[in-house]
């Protein structure tokens, strides 16, 4: 524009014309220098040759493609409840999206406490342990609002390694702060204890009939091997959940926003695959429990687990344990079963009370014979012994059956009793505490050929926390966990430490309506996925999205195929 629009001969400009025009002027030189008006000629052009329908929505997606990368602007935390009312937070991540912010993902975690609570419900411990998680909880907002939602603000979603490491680094500073506050405070107490202590005189000696009587003692102490001592409860940091649950919510929103599924997104952090086959982990289906949670005497078999082969597909698995669950129940419901009282585990499986192990057994060997299903090819068992939670450390014994005790010795001889009757039975999960170091040495020395034995490494340490324990001789898998001071970065790179191992991942008990462990275990290359029983709705769901991601791979023609072997030699460590 001119003036010659503006002025008369002989005419001034105004004020109000020239800041008008100058106004003009800036405009133009703006939108030139980002290349606007070429764009919109190019746009115009090509969508008169093509005449869309919808002719907004084809600017749109246009221009779409010239908008900057979205970033994180705040994350946000609330608080919720788990499929067994315990607490549980949900991250929520917003972004700036062409130029506006939106929430784009969520992720929910269940507490770091959520495995603690096992046992009598309203005991003691329970209770106990349902603060400490409140606390956590309580503690992971405060750490969302104040710390990490400032420090990811700008960051680039996609960036899942670099932003991992900001999130460790703060949780190693969290780490030490807390470490270096506990030493302060059990000095202090030290100090305080020893000043108000009262001086003792020294003890008189002893006589030589105490001297006698305390050799005797001694002696008769040395007779009996003792029992290792059970290992320290893992340190757990409050808040620490949040490490976990914003990794997880930031990766489901990288997933969003470059229009790929989530394990997809995981496999490309992973490795680098030559080939483009996506292999699916075989689903563990707990198909009957008896262990001490039931109101039987029975407390060895906590879960009795379908456990597949690679050749089948998982809708064929899930079929055939649901027609299984049926069968058992029809066999209970006769008049010639002997069993306890039958209920549905938290764990969504077949609660029975039995007083023996191989009642159990025998009714899912019946039930599958009913059925004509392949039990010992095609379909094997795995038994979920968890015989950490059998010690009595009063007596030095598991007790498999209420009243019936069993030393570390004689439980090496009924597993392989029952391996024997029931060679069905593949593998053996937790089926000693870590610290009977020379019983799984020798289990594994007896059973090897036939069976495997698996190791839950739900009680090791995080690195996070120090150097992992290394697991017992003889482990042949490893089942992982997903805790919430984990990163996804650092859940890979575990992953990849246990290359010499076929790994499992396992669901936490605390359920969630959230389906990503199973996108996890898909991306990680987990051999197995662990995740209970066929009932409850936040279970299913998982089973559910299970299925959709084989039938997508199928679909897609990357549905890779490989040969699990169930048992391998003894030598194998972990």
């Amino acid at each position: 524009m001119s003036y010659k629009g503006y002025l008369g001969c002989h005419s001034k400009v105004s004020k109000e014309d020239q800041e008008f025009y100058d106004l003009k002027n800036k405009a133009a030189d703006y939108y030139r220098s980002n290349g606007v008006p070429e764009k919109i000629e190019g746009v115009l052009n090509e969508m008169f040759f093509q005449k869309p329908n919808d002719i907004y929505g084809y600017l749109a997606n246009y221009f779409t493609r010239f908008s900057c990368t979205p970033v994180i602007s705040k994350i946000t935390g609330r608080e919720v409840y788990d499929g067994r009312g315990l607490t549980a937070i949900q991250a929520n991540v917003h972004c700036i999206i062409r130029d506006e912010e939106k929430m784009v993902c969520s992720a929910v975690m269940g507490g770091l406490y959520d495995s603690l609570s096992e046992g009598i419900a309203e005991s003691r411990e329970t209770v106990c342990n349902s603060d400490q998680q409140q606390l956590s909880v309580t503690t992971a907002l405060n750490w969302i609002r104040e710390h990490l939602s400032p420090m990811l603000q700008g960051f680039n979603p996609t960036d899942q390694t670099n932003l991992d490491k900001l999130l460790s680094d703060f949780f190693m500073a969290r780490y030490l702060e807390d470490k270096k506050r506990c030493e302060t405070e059990q000095e202090e107490n030290k100090s305080e204890t020893v000043s108000e202590a009262p001086a003792q005189a020294p003890p008189a000696p002893a006589s030589n009939k105490d001297k006698k009587g305390g050799d005797k003692g001694k002696k008769g102490n040395s007779t009996e091997k003792p029992l290792p001592p059970a290992e320290p409860p893992v340190p757990r940091l409050p808040g620490a959940i949040a490490v976990g649950v914003v990794s997880l919510a930031v990766a489901k929103t990288a997933t969003r926003l470059i229009g790929a599924p989530l394990y997809t997104h995981i496999t490309s952090i992973r490795v680098q695959q030559a080939s483009n086959k996506i292999y699916l982990p075989m689903p563990m289906i707990t198909i009957l429990s008896c262990g001490k949670n039931s109101l039987g005497k029975l407390n060895l078999l906590d879960e009795v687990i379908l456990l597949p082969t690679s050749s089948q597909r998982v809708r064929q698995v899930i079929g055939l344990s649901l027609e299984l669950h049926r069968e058992m129940r029809r066999i209970l419901n006769g008049s010639g079963c002997k069993a306890g009282p039958v209920g549905i585990s938290e764990e969504g499986s077949l609660q029975v009370g039995f007083e023996r192990p191989e009642q159990a057994l025998d009714l899912v060997t019946e039930a599958c014979a009913n059925l004509k299903l392949p039990l010992g090819s095609d379909l094997r068992l795995a038994i979920n012994c968890a015989a950490q939670c059998l010690m009595d450390y009063s007596r030095g014994r598991y007790e498999v059956m209420s009243g019936c005790h069993k030393s570390p010795d004689e439980l090496v001889d009924l597993y392989e009793g029952l391996i024997h009757k029931y060679p069905s039975i593949t593998a053996l999960i937790d089926p000693f505490r870590k610290e009977d170091v020379e019983q799984w040495e020798r289990l594994a020395s007896v059973i090897g050929q036939s069976c495997c034995l698996i190791a839950d490494e739900g009680s090791n340490p995080c690195p996070q926390w120090g150097d992992a324990k290394p697991l017992p001789q003889g482990v042949t898998r490893v089942i992982f966990r997903h805790h919430g001071d984990m990163t996804i970065s650092e859940l890979i790179r575990r992953f990849a430490d246990k290359s010499d191992t076929e790994t499992i991942l396992a669901a936490g008990s605390a359920e969630t309506g959230d389906t990503s462990i199973v996108d996890l275990a898909v991306g990680l290359g987990s051999f197995f996925l662990k995740m209970g029983g066929l009932r409850g709705g936040e279970r299913m769901d998982k089973y559910n999205r299970l299925m959709a991601i084989e039938q997508e791979l199928e679909q897609e023609g990357i549905l890779g195929a490989r040969e699990i072997n169930l048992v391998k030699p003894a030598a194998v460590t972990s």
